[in-house]
């Protein structure tokens, strides 16, 4: 198996202690960076019952998602290298059915964070969000046909329709809390969003809450849920259980 469980480095220095994996029974484990930075656990999970997990606690600022100024959509070919990846079509991603469209619905939006936001009000509202409707082959062009799924599938789209317009867009997961938001609260569960360039930086977009939101914590990222699965597993398995915890203490 390979696991990304782990905060990313970018917030390891928020750690009160290290978010070591720990597994039941214990077995060997091993770690590595994939091609996008993340920290991925290798292990091999013996025969029967079997868990892994991690726990940490993290200090957060407590602000909202910060917002990018007007504008700040940069040319494709003043864009600095690292970015030109993700202009492009990916496994849930595909920029080339759906690029038609894209500039069907958003050719008229100002460019820069205004055709993002604008993206992002169109998805939120063209999704139904629907726990019993995830599936894990659902692409970005199907969930714009099907108009139904969960937070991987408005990433998914709103990332396609971003590259579309030659906004670089990638794909994030990690925690999301409750935290600011009245109750009464969903189960736990991992969460995704995306990242945009605008500017010089990258900066955080959520189709599925179309708001900012306090205590997002980064563990991925990638072009889209392929490159950043929780868990790969090679072999048969069955998932007989699933926790996901994101409290706020003082």
């Amino acid at each position: 198996m390979i696991a990304l469980l782990n905060v990313h480095f970018s917030r390891a220095g928020d750690l009160e202690f290290p978010d070591h994996l720990r597994s039941v029974p214990p077995v060997p484990l091993s770690a590595y960076r994939d091609g996008f930075g993340n920290w991925c656990t290798r292990l091999v999970a013996p025969a029967g019952a079997f868990s892994i997990g991690a726990e940490a606690i993290i200090a957060d600022s407590g602000l909202p998602d910060a917002r990018p100024p007007e504008g700040g959509q940069v040319a494709v070919e003043a864009l600095p290298d690292e970015a030109l990846v993700f202009l492009l079509g990916s496994r849930y991603c595909e920029t080339d059915v759906l690029s038609d469209i894209a500039w069907r619905l958003f050719e008229h939006t100002p460019p820069g964070s205004a055709r993002v936001q604008a993206i992002c009000d169109f998805v939120h509202r063209h999704i139904r969000f629907d726990y019993l409707a995830a599936r894990a082959t659902r692409s970005a062009a199907q969930a714009y046909a099907e108009a139904q799924g969960v937070c991987r599938d408005y990433a998914h789209l709103a990332i396609a329709f971003c590259r579309c317009m030659n906004i670089p867009a990638r794909y994030c997961t990690g925690y999301l809390g409750d935290i600011g938001m009245e109750p009464p609260y969903a189960p736990g569960d991992f969460a995704a969003w995306m990242e945009v360039w605008l500017g010089d930086r990258w900066w955080v977009y959520d189709p599925r809450n179309n708001m900012p939101r306090i205590g997002r914590v980064l563990v991925a990222r990638g072009r889209d849920a392929a490159d950043v699965p929780l868990i790969h597993s090679f072999g048969a398995n069955v998932l007989t259980g699933f926790e996901v915890w994101t409290d706020q203490i003082d």
